[in-house]
């Protein structure tokens, strides 16, 4: 991959292909959140639209602006019926795309996200499960509570096992609470990898031009299982497919 520098006219492009970009996607943002304040006497699945207009723009204004694009295999593995989502955090493009490829989803999230202006209250109106983190077995609780009753509510429930962004190329530990999910409530874990971070690094100003690859694994039953053996499933197929795709090396 190229790098950006002071004599480099493609450093220079990349540089301002992703301010173009950062202009563009923290005002959208604010201008959403607004929005969805105005839709809270509304159902959960009319918030979901005018959600996904904001993420259809986003990955549209990403495409033009850094000219970075994502490529799906595995999509017919997402059936009509809801499950609970495993999928790798390398970087902010996943918390965006997610929703464009599965169906109405809740997020888990820290409790503390819930007061950060525009952001936190978008989430708190997408009925997101909120858990207070540093807990061990509460926070488990409180996961596996929120997530039955919005799994019977028809929603997919989107979890990043390794609980905060790991760099691409690297493996970080997959926590058990999703896990715990599927043992308890009897919903399918699909896993979904990616190399989203080779393009979009976490902490990073800079985007670069290029294809993401997202993989969707066929789902995992938890029927028979403990929860440490779906981890280790779910797991060992994300890692597997990592190390298909990862250019890193």
């Amino acid at each position: 991959m190229q790098t950006s520098g002071s004599n480099d006219p493609s450093g220079l492009l990349l540089w301002l292909r992703s301010l173009a970009f950062w202009v563009v996607f923290p005002v959208s943002i604010v201008i959403f959140s607004i929005l969805l304040l105005f839709t809270f006497p509304v159902s959960l699945a009319k918030r979901w639209a005018l959600l996904q207009l904001w993420v259809h723009f986003i990955l549209w204004w990403l495409k033009v602006s850094c000219k970075l694009d994502h490529e799906i295999q595995g999509a017919e593995h997402i059936t009509s019926e809801p499950g609970i989502v495993f999928a790798k955090h390398q970087s902010t493009w996943e918390t965006v795309a997610l929703q464009q490829i599965f169906p109405l989803q809740v997020w888990v999230a820290k409790r503390e996200l819930m007061w950060v202006p525009f952001f936190g209250w978008g989430l708190a109106l997408m009925k997101c499960i909120h858990i207070k983190r540093g807990t061990g077995k509460a926070a488990v609780k409180q996961l596996v509570d929120q997530g039955r009753a919005r799994l019977a509510e028809g929603s997919w429930i989107v979890i990043f096992p390794e609980g905060t962004r790991i760099p691409a190329g690297q493996k970080g530990r997959y926590r058990v609470g999703g896990a715990v999910l599927a043992e308890q409530t009897g919903y399918p874990i699909v896993p979904v990898a990616h190399n989203a971070g080779e393009y979009w690094p976490r902490r990073s100003f800079i985007k670069r031009p290029g294809t993401i690859q997202v993989r969707i694994g066929k789902p995992i039953s938890p029927v028979g299982k403990s929860a440490q053996q779906i981890l280790e499933e779910a797991s060992g197929w994300i890692e597997a497919r990592m190390a298909e795709i990862t250019t890193l090396k």
